[in-house]
């Protein structure tokens, strides 16, 4: 019975630490700076410094894919996409001239 009981207790601690946080980037706004952003997710993928000052930053969150299926007909491999290929996700921050965070969108391209 206790070994029963610790193994649940370990899956269910295994579990909770697979549960991602979700950020409140409406909070940030304002108030998180280009740099701690930075230090928090990494150097972005993408970004453009504008004439006015303003960065625009992007950061991959999930890679896009295809999904597809090959068959064997008769000897022929044919290939059935049933899927249109699924685009990459991206975070874009907006940052003044100040350094800090202005605007946030997620994106697919």
């Amino acid at each position: 019975m206790l070994r029963c009981v610790l193994a649940g207790f370990l899956v269910a601690w295994w579990c909770a630490g697979c549960v991602t946080q979700k950020v409140n980037w409406d909070g940030r706004v304002g108030v998180l700076s280009f740099d701690q952003v930075v230090l928090e997710m990494g150097p972005p993928d993408r970004s453009a410094k504008l004439q006015d000052g303003v960065t625009v930053a992007e950061w991959l969150t999930q890679r896009g894919f295809a999904r597809g299926s090959v068959q064997n007909t008769s000897g022929m491999w044919v290939e059935h996409y049933y899927e249109p290929p699924m685009p990459d996700y991206y975070l874009r921050l907006t940052f003044g001239p100040d350094g800090k965070l202005r605007a946030w969108k997620r994106v697919a391209k």
